[in-house]
């Protein structure tokens, strides 16, 4: 199956290049100059030419940067990059500092992209990273890009999932205080985040999906003499999603369940608080682990790193967390038209 409204076509991918004063730049430019081998897409950056032709000097790339009025207009030339030209910067600004332009021109690139993909211009998103000190200087309410995502296109069902090496990972309970996150693990919402981890599985094709699902304590909490959520709320959880015809293994200490996802036991793992699933996914390959939004009409991928403002304008950024969402997005561009079906828009 192809993607929505582009039957015939190869994929096209909008990357966004993030904070302009970030690395976000230089790694887009990295990947749609040389694009990953044997990825059928075709990307067009969205964001300012001039910032992209900036980022384009200070990398020694051989390619010409083409702005282009709107998606339709990009040809993908052969050593060209095509962009989006949004209008945002108007001035060269400094590598490596937060200001409300390069926040506004983060937050513009991402609606117009949104926009693109809600529309069925491009197949899916994939985005550079922002900066949320910038974004919120230049006016922005928005925690952070799924957030943002998640108003631009009418989702409330938004949740993360991180791949790493194949191994899916989805989470209870995202951006908050260790504190708060702990107190938040409970047979609702464990049971919402297996349906909604389970739906999303479904989504991307996976006809009898393997969810294992993490312990929060050590050992599993070794019958409640280390904590009892797992014998009075994720245990529970699990029974209900059992009973309700959902394969779900767990809960499986937190040591042990990732490893054993990595060697192909489980599709995904449920995680139940940030630092739970992202410390197992960055320590196997910091660069390769990349997220998928999942729960949204469209489909966006990511890096899974900041904007590294101490390196911004040398040209020593690694794009290979950007090759790795851009060939993911090309991976689930298929899957767009289940995401529409069951997500809306």
């Amino acid at each position: 199956e192809r993607p929505v409204l582009m039957p015939d076509a190869t994929p096209v991918l909008a990357l966004t290049i993030g904070d302009p004063a970030g690395i976000g730049p230089e790694i887009v430019a990295r990947t749609l100059a040389d694009p990953p081998e044997g990825v059928d897409a075709r990307g067009v950056a969205v964001g300012d030419s001039e910032v992209v032709r900036r980022a384009v000097q200070v990398c020694g790339l051989d390619v010409e940067v083409v702005p282009v009025p709107g998606i339709a207009d990009a040809r993908g030339a052969p050593g060209t990059i095509d962009v989006v030209d949004i209008g945002v910067v108007g001035e060269q600004l400094a590598w490596g500092e937060v200001s409300p332009v390069a926040g506004q021109a983060a937050v513009t690139a991402i609606e117009v992209a949104t926009r693109a993909a809600m529309d069925g211009e491009v197949a899916g998103i994939v985005t550079a990273p922002i900066n949320k000190e910038a974004i919120w200087a230049a006016g922005s309410a928005h925690l952070g890009h799924t957030e943002m995502l998640g108003q631009l296109t009418g989702s409330a069902r938004f949740n993360t999932m991180f791949v790493v090496q194949g191994l899916k990972i989805f989470f209870t309970t995202r951006h908050t205080a260790l504190r708060t996150a702990l107190d938040g693990v409970t047979r609702q919402t464990v049971g919402t985040a297996i349906a909604e981890s389970w739906t999303a599985l479904k989504v991307l094709g996976h006809g009898e999906p393997r969810l294992a699902v993490a312990a929060l304590n050590p050992h599993g909490g070794e019958g409640g003499s280390f904590g009892d959520e797992e014998v009075s709320e994720i245990g529970p959880a699990c029974d209900d999603a059992r009973a309700a015809g959902r394969g779900v293994v767990g809960p499986i200490p937190a040591d042990a369940v990732f490893h054993q996802g990595l060697q192909g036991r489980y599709d995904a793992v449920l995680a139940h608080f940030h630092d739970q699933g992202h410390i197992a996914a960055k320590t196997v390959d910091f660069e390769g682990a990349i997220t998928v939004t999942m729960g949204l009409p469209i489909l966006r991928t990511s890096v899974d790193h900041g904007t590294a403002f101490d390196i911004a304008g040398s040209g020593q950024a690694s794009h290979r967390g950007m090759a790795a969402a851009f060939t993911a997005a090309a991976r689930y561009a298929p899957f767009v038209g289940a995401m529409r079906a069951e997500y809306g828009g």
